[in-house]
């Protein structure tokens, strides 16, 4: 079996240290910001020469947390409530036989940063912090904007259903310029889609914060940021 060594090209710094609450697919959370930030080897700015005609990005990434030797063909996607089973290929499971995954995110501006070199602020990642990246590549509309293709079981994106519920103190302790995108977050339901339990709280860590919050029916209500 043929077997390939890739070089980590760069990494994202994004608010997730883990991945608990990480959106389920990119460009979902549009006020989500994120850098790319290049490896020492990749940080010529010539690399990137041209970068700023693009609108958006394709980023290819390591699911450097699910690693493994081994892998199943048939996987349960939390869209239809982790409970059927359908091929590894008919999905974006992070369980693999290669862990490889890609996101297409919008790029907001290209700085050039002393210590850093080119470093890209981009929105609508679904990385964790510090998730190495492989390779970017410019999104082209006319050869990746498909209007009539058909998506499957998951033709449509999930519908922001919760309520969110945020005391004024407690938002305080976020940013301001980060409090949109923990309510859009939030109102995705982060929680797994087969747990169901009012009385549960959950945390999840964000921005340097861990937000504590607590779903019943359609509200979810924050009850504590640390």
């Amino acid at each position: 079996m043929d077997e390939f060594n890739f070089k980590t090209i760069a990494r994202i710094r994004s608010d997730f240290p883990e991945k608990f609450g990480i959106p389920r697919q990119s460009g979902i959370l549009k006020k989500l910001r994120s850098q790319i930030v290049f490896e020492k080897e990749f940080r010529n700015p010539d690399a990137i020469r041209g970068l700023e005609g693009f609108s958006h990005l394709w980023l290819l990434w390591i699911f450097s947390e699910n690693v493994r030797d081994t892998w199943k063909p048939t996987v349960r996607p939390p869209r239809l409530g982790g409970n059927t089973r359908l091929g590894v290929f008919a999905t974006r499971s992070s369980f693999r036989p290669n862990p490889l995954a890609m996101s297409c995110v919008k790029i907001e501006e290209i700085l050039n940063d002393k210590e850093c070199g080119p470093v890209i602020v981009v929105s609508g990642a679904d990385l964790m912090d510090g998730t190495p990246i492989v390779d970017i590549k410019p999104y082209l509309p006319y050869a990746d904007s498909i209007p009539d293709a058909v998506g499957g079981f998951a033709a449509t994106a999930p519908e922001s259903r919760l309520q969110v519920e945020i005391p004024d103190d407690e938002l305080q302790k976020i940013p301001v310029e980060k409090r949109i995108a923990l309510i859009e977050l939030l109102r995705q339901d982060p929680r797994p889609h087969y747990q169901d339990d009012p009385a549960r709280i959950y945390g999840l860590k964000f921005a340097g914060h861990e937000i504590k919050f607590r779903v019943q029916g359609e509200s979810l209500t924050v009850i504590d940021i640390i």
